[in-house]
């Protein structure tokens, strides 16, 4: 009599196993649905695909991939900034008497930024040309003495050169050879004076030209101009403001040109070259172009990159300094594969790979660089121009396991 409550309980459970976990078949096999047993073998061959078969191999799912050329770019992230600014300072003291400019004002190489009262400076260099001029009066006398001494000098050498026959004729005593040698000394001292006095008038003349250059230049120097065409960033000095030597002027920047700055890693700095072409995409979803104007050959010392130029035009000014930019520098093209991203796995000492299949239908993992992902899948390189790449089931084998693999169309 027991027999019969065990077989209720296991009919039971036999049917609650098919309508919990083999629903679906149960309903197709209700309805007598073509399309759901079609759909269960499918799903059973997918099954069977990783189950290890020893007389054909693993049962894998790859794709015939041939690789394609593809435009490498290097992508950076980055900032604006003006082509040149430069703070304007004074150079010398003075009251500012020049009405200020204001900021956002653009300015033409040349244009007065700062005028400073002149002060005593005018009257400095009237005196300064005025002991030029007398200088120069004191040369020309300078060298008239120069003539009277080489006349006195010559003369002495006459009476000299006398005194000394008559003496060795015995016509002259010796006192008038040594009187005639004093005068001939005293000929020459005069004849060094009078050099003296001209190599002194001469280094009056040079004193008194530095004297004028010197006010000219610090009357000069009372006009404070714009170094080049640009914007002012800030206002110039207020009417009344007393300036000492290095007190601001103004702030300009240039803008007609603009720098795009990034910095690119070590491992790419090498694909970046001098010339490339390069885009950006900035703030508002504004896009330049321009190309590459210096990379630096020396990198940060604490994130060990190198800092990239980009100069782009901005005749409109439409593009300030600092923005975020969004930098992609063109390199040459390279040989690479796209693959659907569940393709990579890692192999046991974490190398990022794919399994392909070789021509003995045999998995081996092939290691792979990471170019770049996008909607359709990742580009890869490393890899030869054609080659199989198990899709579905590379978790399941390892290398030299033998495979049977069913293939479907890669990605275009």
């Amino acid at each position: 009599m027991r027999i019969i409550p065990v077989i209720t309980a296991v009919l039971v459970s036999g049917f609650l196993y098919l309508l919990v976990f083999e629903r679906d078949r149960l309903v197709a096999f209700a309805q007598g649905s073509p399309a759901a047993s079609e759909e269960t073998t499918t799903e059973m061959t997918e099954a069977d695909a990783a189950t290890p078969d020893t007389a054909t191999g693993v049962g894998v799912v790859a794709i015939h991939s041939v690789a394609q050329t593809i435009d490498s770019a290097v992508i950076l992230r980055g900032r604006t900034e003006a082509s040149r600014q430069v703070t304007v300072a004074a150079e010398t003291s003075g009251l500012v008497i020049s009405e200020p400019l204001r900021k956002g004002a653009y300015v033409n190489q040349g244009d007065t930024l700062c005028r400073l009262d002149p002060g005593t400076r005018e009257a400095s260099l009237a005196e300064a040309r005025a002991r030029l001029a007398e200088a120069v009066e004191r040369v020309p006398e300078a060298r008239a003495g120069v003539t009277e001494a080489d006349a006195r000098l010559r003369e002495a050498e006459i009476n000299l050169n006398a005194a000394r026959q008559l003496s060795q004729d015995g016509f002259a005593s010796e006192t008038r050879l040594v009187s005639a040698q004093a005068a001939m000394d005293a000929a020459t001292a005069g004849r060094q004076r009078a050099n003296s006095a001209v190599a002194s008038a001469e280094a009056g003349i040079e004193a008194a030209e530095a004297a004028v250059a010197a006010a000219e230049r610090e009357i000069e120097r009372l006009e404070i101009t714009a170094p080049f065409s640009g914007l002012l960033e800030t206002d110039t000095a207020e009417l009344g403001t007393l300036m000492q030597p290095g007190a601001l002027c103004a702030t300009i920047i240039q803008l007609d040109e603009i720098k795009l700055v990034g910095f690119v890693p070590e491992l790419d700095v090498n694909k970046v070259t001098m010339g490339a072409i390069a885009g950006a995409r900035l703030t508002g979803n504004k896009e330049v172009q321009g190309r590459v104007t210096f990379v630096s050959r020396s990198a940060d010392e604490l994130t060990r990159t190198f800092r990239v130029e980009v100069t782009v035009p901005n005749d409109d000014f439409a593009i300030s300094d600092g923005q975020t930019a969004e930098i992609i520098v063109a390199a040459e093209g390279r040989a690479a594969h796209l693959i659907p991203q569940s393709t990579l796995t890692l192999d046991d000492d974490g190398v990022l790979g794919v399994r392909t299949v070789d021509a003995d239908n045999t998995a081996r993992f092939m290691p792979v660089t990471l170019l770049r992902d996008t909607v359709d899948g990742v580009w890869v390189t490393d890899l030869p121009d054609a080659v199989d790449i198990i899709t579905i089931g590379q978790e399941f084998v390892v290398d030299g396991v033998r495979v049977a693999p069913t293939f479907r169309e890669a990605k275009g």
